[in-house]
């Protein structure tokens, strides 16, 4: 019988967030008809050439009554004037007030910027008055910032980002990357805390998915050692052919914050590998009274 889960876990998962691509979301018909009013909503660029879609997805989501933030990847950001450009056409077409800022998956820049840093130093979204803003986590590190291994570059990085959050009158979080080990993820979310990062974070879980995709995504974004999970998963052959579900995970997670009040873990953010509808229906199931 498929575990349930308690009211700590329907707790953690209130007020969750998900993100989407311009070619997943067009496979919703109605997101109301998927998503609780006024969830967070982001969404991924995967090339630079996809701005129009994107501003097309942002406008679609807002009219429907979703909080929309879109990914700003710094290294497909040619210019300030590009950058401007883009916070203007988000603002004015779609009604953008939030932003993910990120250094992008590219391996080197398409212009002047390398880093989300250089996007805040711009100080466009704060002279456009976006009330939100997030910057990336990486719970297991990510060799394109600290090649070494090591977690030097991403530590100092936050530390940044933590005294800029005391100047800007945007409210900010930290959204991560996904995981699948919650021991990990802890021990990660200790050690940031311990090193004066208050920072809220906004823990990344994958969806419902395929093994073999989730492998196929786990290697491609760096995922390193909770992929332990997925690779014993692989090697039990009555679990080999049924869909991954993060009850787990959640369910540590949620246990985690139940025990420790100063738990800096705030939400969810969803990244729904194996489909937007099948992200959602994990958290109804599981907030349902029934549960």
């Amino acid at each position: 019988m498929e575990q349930s889960f308690n009211t700590p876990l329907k707790e953690f998962l209130s007020g969750y967030s998900i993100e989407v691509t311009p070619r997943s979301a067009n496979k919703i018909e109605c997101f109301a008809d998927v998503l609780p009013e006024n969830t967070r909503v982001y969404i991924a660029q995967i090339n630079i050439d996809d701005i129009p879609e994107m501003i097309v997805t942002a406008k679609r989501l807002k009219d429907e009554g979703f909080e929309v933030m879109p990914h700003f990847p710094a290294r497909m950001i040619k210019n300030h004037a590009v950058l401007n450009d883009l916070i203007s056409m988000y603002q004015n077409e779609a009604g953008v007030d939030e932003a993910l800022l990120l250094a992008g998956g590219l391996p080197s820049p398409a212009g002047d910027y390398n880093s989300s840093i250089q996007l805040i130093e711009s100080g466009l979204f704060d002279k456009a008055g976006f009330k939100r803003l997030h910057v990336a986590g990486h719970p297991e590190g990510n060799k394109d910032i600290d090649p070494d291994g090591s977690n030097k570059n991403l530590s100092e990085a936050l530390s940044w980002k933590q005294e800029f959050s005391n100047r800007t009158d945007a409210s900010m979080a930290i959204t991560t990357q996904f995981c699948f080990d919650a021991n990990v993820v802890k021990k990660w979310a200790d050690t940031i805390k311990d090193s004066g990062i208050d920072l809220p974070i906004h823990i990344g879980i994958a969806g419902p998915a395929k093994l073999q995709t989730l492998l196929k995504f786990s290697i491609e974004c760096g995922v390193g050692a909770s992929m332990k999970v997925l690779t014993k998963r692989a090697r039990d052959i009555t679990k080999l052919l049924l869909p991954y579900k993060p009850t787990q995970i959640l369910s540590d997670l949620a246990n985690y914050r139940t025990q420790d009040s100063s738990f800096n873990i705030e939400q969810v953010h969803f990244f729904p590998l194996g489909g937007v509808k099948q992200a959602a229906e994990v958290v109804e199931k599981f907030s349902s009274p029934n549960s």
